[in-house]
């Protein structure tokens, strides 16, 4: 999914560092893809949605662990020490 290639560039070199003293994990990964021209909105069972070119939205949850994520939402992975994210991308 191009969505996701595109977003894993940005997460690769975010344009500011994740610093949990000064902002959450939500907080950050909506402002690196606002900052990025991406069109976040609004989402009631996700934290954010993406709104792409084509009117669809993709959701997406951010979290700092790995296990037991549910795949129907997509995820943005941040390691503990805030340094490097993963994006997994929804399983429809």
């Amino acid at each position: 999914m191009e969505l996701i290639r595109v977003m894993q560039t940005l997460f690769d070199r975010p344009p500011i560092p994740f610093d949990p003293n000064r902002q959450s994990l939500k907080s950050w990964a909506k402002f690196c893809l606002q900052d990025r021209g991406f069109k976040v909105v609004y989402a009631q069972n996700a934290d954010f949605a993406i709104e792409t070119n084509t009117g669809e939205k993709v959701y997406f949850k951010v979290s700092t662990h790995a296990e037991d994520l549910d795949l129907g939402t997509g995820w943005i992975v941040v390691d503990e020490s805030g340094r490097t994210a993963t994006v997994i991308a929804p399983q429809l």
